[in-house]
């Protein structure tokens, strides 16, 4: 394979978030890893202790300048995004020698677009989020797998893995009010390329981001400078 060898821009773009969605793109177009939209996100608690995990970025809005994901409000995540709603994330594609880092103020997502995500998603997924008390202790392997059947049932729905239980079974399960969506709101973004010698490109943008009525933000132009490797 012929050594890579791509430099970001120069002059750098005006708008940083069209160029991750553009390398999101990229990245499910050359098909070299299941889930090209899987990012680290970041989150700690309000004292300052950090985790980590990795999500899927669901959704990229360049204009006005947030990223979305997924997640069940009660988790560690959630009550991390409750007591502080600042979190950041990484986006790495090996294979294409990029990395994009992103950080922000996170609200949820507005009630619709969870519903709307969540009648997507495959009834097998739907029934595991009413399950899972995610994060949570739980005796054993088969009490999980109880608790899955139990969801099951309630909703009229076999339990996923049974026989029979194929991808065009169509019950009705709505989305349960501890799950849903998140919008990071993007004040700063770090794009970088592969260096030969390990002389890699980067540069930063930032802007301002103040909250405004209905979950919403009002943002400020952005700020970009190169950065040493």
């Amino acid at each position: 394979m012929a050594e890579h060898r791509e430099l970001l821009p120069d002059p750098l773009p005006a708008e940083p978030l069209a160029v991750v969605a553009a390398w999101l793109a990229e990245a499910w177009a050359a098909r070299q890893q299941p889930n090209a939209n899987s990012m680290v996100l970041a989150t700690s608690t309000r004292d300052g202790n950090p985790s980590a995990r990795v999500v899927l970025c669901k959704d990229i809005v360049p204009q006005p300048g947030f990223i979305v994901f997924y997640s069940n409000y009660l988790s560690t995540k959630g009550r991390q995004l409750k007591d502080n709603p600042r979190a950041a994330a990484v986006m790495h594609w090996d294979t294409l020698q990029r990395q994009v880092r992103l950080e922000g103020q996170i609200v949820q997502a507005p009630a619709a677009d969870s519903d709307a995500y969540f009648a997507a998603r495959a009834w097998q997924s739907r029934i595991g989020a009413w399950a899972s008390e995610q994060s949570e202790p739980i005796a054993s392997r088969a009490a999980l797998l109880g608790a899955v059947t139990a969801v099951a049932r309630r909703f009229g729905a076999p339990t996923p893995g049974s026989p029979g239980a194929d991808d065009t079974m169509r019950a009705t399960i709505p989305r349960p009010p501890h799950w849903g969506g998140y919008r990071l709101w993007v004040d700063a973004v770090e794009l970088w390329v592969q260096g030969e010698a390990r002389i890699h490109d980067r540069a930063r943008w930032t802007r301002s981001v103040t909250a405004a009525r209905g979950g919403s933000f009002r943002t400020g132009a952005w700020s970009v400078a190169r950065l040493q490797p």
